[in-house]
């Protein structure tokens, strides 16, 4: 029997099977589908894009996997150039792994490795450890309050959203602040010596409920990161590839760490990478065994997925997906101006993200099923009705997907 994801088993509606898909459409046996929400904000290119087939295709006639413990192939040492060349600043070094809450757990380690690494042997530490100088050794991390990272349980300790990890609600090693520039100055002056990175989800904060915020709250986040010796990490897993209607939020402010997901295969296989800068790589890199990076994924920079993902990246770029975002978010803005309803809250729109806030968490229950019926699938969660589409979506099925939104609270 199959255990569905965030679901109390006895009690779920049956879910729809799919049967096929192709461009912004899943198919069931009795329903076409739009999906407004690209399988959990992934699948950029849509399904069965005939490229994408082809290069998965391809890599799997001459082989499907090797680990890359004593191995390496060419599909993953040409991902791995591509990255350096596309993504901003000095982010050069790939460390690959197989979802983005992986990547995560890989990115807050080597944060806390590297401080660890830097000039301090292992008996120095744990002499300061048994000293109760906690603080000298930057253990703690700064996250933001509504974060999601990932349910695997370091990326559940820098999330804070109970209505995921209520069961695992502890978390000691992580303080988290709301997007307000007094309390970001405030938690440096007060922590700074105690952290070792400071974790965002940039502009979106996804599963927390598509709350969105300001750049000035980045940027002065790079700033005291700099100030205070602390890294600055990125989770753009669910923001990277367009979806904020940036490039990356890190071509606007460049982090010591930046983590990618989802889009990075265009949806089409589970692969994520964790990219650190010179200054990162350079605190693991030397004569001691002891200072490496001890992890390993087993299927980090399998050889399909990253064949696909060098495909997705040229289709990206040679079909001007920017313009295409750009296009998303102006029909989606004239669709829903002036838009009101008793029953919202706030209507929030970023890039190729749309969310109408209900004021009640009934508001939402049915939903799923009035989208179905009208040919779009929708997954509502909380007090949350949003899309976040395809990016080769067509006018006329955006306006579909937004009418549909506005129809149930109308």
């Amino acid at each position: 029997m199959i255990w569905y994801p965030y679901e109390q088993m006895k009690t779920m509606r049956p879910p729809y099977e799919i049967i096929d898909a192709k461009g912004v459409y899943l198919y069931t046996k009795d329903q076409q589908l739009i999906d407004s929400i690209s399988s959990w904000w992934s699948v950029i290119h849509g399904y069965k894009h005939p490229l994408l087939t082809e290069a998965i295709k391809n890599q799997a006639d001459h082989f499907s996997h090797v680990m890359l413990g004593g191995l390496t192939h060419e599909p993953v040492k040409k991902l791995s150039r591509k990255l350096e060349e596309w993504l901003p600043g000095d982010l050069d070094y790939c460390f690959f792994s197989d979802s983005g809450s992986v990547a995560v757990e890989v990115a807050l380690k080597m944060a806390l490795q590297y401080y660890i690494n830097r000039g301090r042997n292992r008996d120095k530490v744990l002499a300061l450890h048994n000293a109760h100088h906690g603080g000298s050794l930057k253990t703690k991390v700064l996250a933001l309050e509504h974060a999601y990272h990932g349910d695997t349980f370091k990326a559940m300790e820098v999330g804070d959203d109970p209505d995921y990890h209520f069961a695992f609600e502890e978390k000691k090693g992580v303080y988290h602040i709301p997007t307000e520039m007094s309390a970001l100055e405030d938690a440096f002056l007060k922590h700074h010596q105690e952290l070792n990175s400071f974790i965002v989800e940039p502009l979106l904060q996804g599963a927390g409920g598509m709350l969105m915020y300001d750049m000035a709250f980045l940027k002065r986040a790079r700033e005291l990161c700099d100030e205070y010796d602390v890294l600055l990490i990125f989770d753009e897993v669910a923001t990277g590839f367009g979806r904020t209607g940036y490039r990356f939020v890190s071509d606007e402010v460049l982090p010591d760490i930046l983590v990618l997901g989802k889009a990075l295969t265009g949806g089409y296989i589970g692969h994520a990478v964790t990219v650190a800068n010179h200054k990162v790589y350079q605190g693991f890199y030397g004569d001691d065994p002891e200072i490496a990076l001890m992890h390993g994924p087993t299927f980090m920079g399998n050889a399909l997925a990253c064949s696909v993902a060098l495909k997705s990246i040229e289709l990206f770029e040679q079909e001007n997906y920017m313009d295409k975002i750009r296009r998303i978010t102006e029909i989606t803005r004239r669709e829903l101006k002036g838009f009101e309803s008793p029953k919202v809250k706030e209507v929030r729109i970023m890039g190729g993200c749309v969310c109408l806030e209900v004021k009640e968490e009934e508001t939402i229950r049915g939903y799923q099923q009035f989208a179905y019926e009208r040919g779009v699938f929708a997954r509502p969660f909380l007090k949350y009705i949003y899309a976040m589409v395809p990016y080769v979506i067509k006018e006329e099925e955006l306006v579909k997907v937004i009418s549909t939104m506005k129809d149930w609270l109308s």
